[in-house]
């Protein structure tokens, strides 16, 4: 049985969650070429589903990424153009992990050939898709809040010093959504108390985020990556335990609600000039 690129839950709310890189599925072939080390997918987001798994009661719609970004990595661009000039980021088509490591042997990563038939058949299907719901959604609401969720380990020396806060809100530097809606997600964190956090640090927002949001179209997108050590112990392949990650729930299931009540009140407007969340 084939594994599908992607799964769709729809739901009514004008809020979408793209989960880009949690996915685990490693095609055979590629298992076969990556290095033992690589087989076990450190890089992995791990259990962001599980993390989310409220959302679909609150409305959203969840679109789920399958396989793994080692395959094609969903937040980068086609085209390999850098997210962050200047400072080391992986690639579309990976050849090398977060530490550095390389993920093929030497001479065995993948061509131009090869890469541009991956962004093809992974890649591609996923962006359509994305797009699409964004369309449909702001159709139906007159605007739409996308959500990017993703976590990282909280401490990767290749790609940034020290120890990343917890939850790391980003907007590209405020131009992916609009100034209101990132205050009062910026307050649920100020009052929560628990977590560090910051807005628009290290990570401002990938692919995603940058390509999709626009405040002046009524679309608003946020990326928020989690430090793993918010709501696990961190390993190469860790354990969920949903104990130890209930704390770290309640504060996203928090900034959701805040991002459909601000929704909500604004149903009815009738049309995209009405605007969203603003």
């Amino acid at each position: 049985m084939t594994e599908p690129l992607y799964v769709l839950t729809p739901g009514d709310a004008a809020l979408i969650v793209s989960m880009p890189h949690s996915g685990t599925h490693l095609p055979a072939a590629l298992a076969a070429r990556l290095a033992p080390a690589a087989r076990d997918l450190p890089d992995t987001d791990w259990f962001v589903p599980q993390l989310y798994d409220f959302v679909e009661a609150l409305g959203a719609t969840v679109l789920r990424a399958t396989h793994t970004r080692y395959v094609v990595d969903l937040n980068r661009p086609p085209d390999g153009a850098p997210l962050y000039p200047g400072q080391r980021e992986t690639t579309v088509c990976p050849t090398e992990s977060f530490d550095g490591e390389p993920l093929y042997a030497a001479g065995d990563e993948p061509d131009r050939d090869e890469r541009a038939a991956r962004l093809a058949q992974y890649w591609q299907p996923y962006h359509d898709r994305l797009g699409a719901l964004i369309g449909e959604m702001r159709a139906r609401h007159g605007y739409c809040v996308l959500w990017d969720a993703h976590s990282i380990l909280s401490r990767v020396p290749a790609l940034f010093d020290g120890t990343l806060p917890d939850l790391n809100l980003g907007t590209a530097d405020g131009r992916s959504c609009s100034v209101a809606l990132t205050r009062r997600l910026a307050a649920v964190l100020e009052s929560q108390g628990r977590f560090s956090f910051v807005v628009n640090g290290r990570f401002k927002g990938g692919f995603i985020t940058r390509q999709y949001g626009n405040p002046a179209a009524h679309v608003d997108a946020v990326q928020l990556e989690i430090a793993q050590a918010a709501y696990l112990a961190e390993a190469r392949v860790p354990l969920y335990d949903a104990a130890v990650a209930a704390p770290l729930r309640g504060v996203l299931r928090s900034l959701l609600e805040t991002i459909i009540a601000a929704s909500v009140g604004t149903r009815g407007a009738g049309s995209p000039s009405a605007g969203g969340p603003r």
